[in-house]
């Protein structure tokens, strides 16, 4: 029975299958944490919304592509991804912090590109920075 868990197959289906979990509980914690609702948003075409939670979504993938190539085991790698998220999210707020004259989640929520484009940004660049330092 250990082959079968040991099978390539099956061990990329399990991460594959936990990066998708996580992303969509992750993405749920984003959801909690803005003043507007992605998804609704979304769906009315609000395309800063739209780039800031692709993001996000980019983020969270990519951060747990440096999880999963920089850890041997499913347990290692959810958990380097947990941390990688919540540095994400403080990556988020301190974003909010220091622009003091714009509110980045109120401009986002009101469909500005420009913000939204940079939401974007920062977070595809963080989680660079924050995979390129995962363990």
């Amino acid at each position: 029975m250990n082959g079968f868990w040991e099978n390539v197959f099956v061990e990329t289906a399990a991460r594959y299958s936990v990066v998708i979990l996580c992303t969509i509980v992750f993405l749920a914690v984003f959801e909690l944490v803005t003043s507007y609702k992605n998804w609704e948003q979304i769906k009315k075409g609000n395309f800063a919304v739209a780039m800031a939670t692709g993001g996000k979504i980019f983020g969270i993938a990519n951060i747990f592509r440096y999880s999963i190539e920089h850890n041997d085991t499913l347990l290692q790698s959810i958990g380097w991804g947990v941390f990688g998220f919540l540095l994400l999210l403080v990556g988020y707020f301190i974003f909010e912090f220091l622009t003091p004259t714009i509110k980045i989640d109120k401009e986002i929520g009101k469909g500005n590109k420009a913000v939204g484009f940079i939401s974007m940004l920062i977070s595809v660049g963080l989680s660079f920075v924050i995979g390129a330092s995962i363990g």
